[in-house]
């Protein structure tokens, strides 16, 4: 161990502030010294291009130019950590504008403190307590969803459903439903038998953690469909889903509205913030006007606030999704000819600014049960090839998982990539 990971693992649990920041492609955390644009340098001051970009939250890139005036008009208003402002009501409204089931919203930090309090909103709105999910998504770490959403291979149709993590009661796994994505006739059987215990349905309408899988044609539509037959609560998880392709996020993307989403992980220009907004007859149920409570002292504090309307501002520029396009079309194109020539079995799947690398296949992955034929030794050995070759893309431990880039990146740097995706897939066959 280096000397920096000796003192990280003799304070911190393995050395890590978050359990997928140790690095297992290379057998030791990342610890980085400082980022700019699509770029970082570890702590021994090697430069990487960043194909991570913080897992999507960073696509203005690293310490874009308009965070500058955020901390200083954060420094001059006077941190305010605590209290609401007329920034915050000004974000709310420009989220309204473009998110298509925006009438109301209420701002968190992380991805899963959102899909928590959203989750307890639509119990309380439904008057149901159990939880219809997909496998293969991902909605936060917290123990009302972190069950049933990756299961190792033998425990796919366990019952109860296979809880994620030690720590989590048994009797959480009670009240949830999975159901595999992209499987219509799953979905209408799982409603129809649970139309009166459970109260919503929650999808990611792109699951970028199992390597970047859409909607097949009609599934969000029958989704739809069936919340409205039901009584259910539709909600679209877009923490990750958010700006990618679109303001909108994927429900603008795919045409389907949802009764309430979540949304983040790029909302903060690189800040800690997300949202809960949805349709306003739900959201009033929120406490001070209805009766579920959501508080929090560094609820929305001033600088991701003011970083999420920079953020708003910047993705309402035709210019941003110009540049994002151009950039995604030469990548894109580039990526399904190295996968052709790839030695070994590799397919990419992609959707907007981020695309997924799946191992042990060339066919479409359109499921988590699919996904499951991905080689996680492969892509371990393919990020330690990267690496050797001054780009970054994250391990997630070997998963078939998502990868991006930014408004940072130009058009050079999309060419290296393709470059060292190219010598690094041969260098494994």
């Amino acid at each position: 161990m280096t000397d920096l990971y000796q003192r990280g693992a003799a304070a911190l649990p393995g050395g890590v502030c978050s359990s997928t920041r140790f690095n297992e492609a290379w057998g030791k955390p990342v610890y980085a010294s400082r980022a700019k644009g699509a770029r970082f340098w570890d702590h021994t001051g090697r430069e990487f291009l960043d194909m991570s970009m913080s897992h999507g939250a960073t696509l203005l890139g690293h310490a874009p130019e308009c965070l500058r005036d955020v901390f200083q008009q954060t420094w001059e208003a006077g941190v305010l950590c605590s209290l609401d402002t007329e920034h915050h009501i000004r974000l709310a409204e420009r989220i309204c504008e473009i998110i298509p089931c925006g009438e109301r919203v209420r701002f968190t930090g992380s991805g899963s403190e959102a899909t928590l309090h959203a989750l307890r909103l639509c119990r309380a709105a439904s008057g149901r307590d159990k939880i219809i999910r997909f496998t293969g998504h991902f909605h936060g770490y917290h123990e009302l969803v972190f069950i049933g959403g990756h299961p190792p291979a033998d425990q796919l149709d366990a019952s109860p459903p296979f809880r994620e993590s030690a720590g989590i009661p048994a009797a959480m796994a009670e009240l949830i439903i999975p159901v595999e994505y992209n499987d219509p006739e799953a979905l209408e059987q799982t409603v129809t038998k649970h139309r009166d215990d459970a109260g919503v349905i929650l999808i990611e309408p792109v699951d970028f953690n199992c390597g970047c899988i859409l909607p097949e044609p009609g599934f969000l539509e029958l989704a739809r469909r069936l919340a409205d037959e039901s009584g259910m609560i539709l909600f679209f998880d877009e923490i990750q889903s958010f700006a990618k392709k679109s303001p909108g996020g994927a429900q603008f993307d795919f045409g389907v509205m949802p009764d309430i989403c979540t949304i983040g992980k790029s909302l903060g220009a690189g800040l800690p913030l997300s949202a809960i907004v949805g349709r306003a007859e739900l959201m009033d149920r929120y406490k001070p006007v209805g009766d579920v409570a959501h508080s929090g002292t560094f609820n929305a504090p001033l600088p991701s606030i003011l970083g999420g309307l920079a953020f708003v501002e910047t993705i309402s520029q035709p210019q941003f999704w110009s540049t994002i396009e151009s950039l995604g079309a030469r990548l894109f194109a580039g990526l399904e000819e190295i996968t052709a020539a790839s030695p070994v079995p590799v397919r990419m799947q992609h959707h907007g600014s981020r695309f997924g690398i799946i191992f042990g296949t060339r066919d479409p992955v359109t499921n988590y049960r699919q996904s499951l034929v991905h080689d996680r030794e492969q892509m371990l050995q393919f990020c330690r090839e990267t690496t050797e070759r001054g780009v970054y893309f994250h391990d997630y431990g070997g998963a078939a998982c998502h990868h991006g880039y930014s408004l940072a990146h130009d058009e050079a740097d999309i060419d290296r990539v393709l470059n060292v995706m190219a010598d690094s897939l041969r260098a494994m066959g």
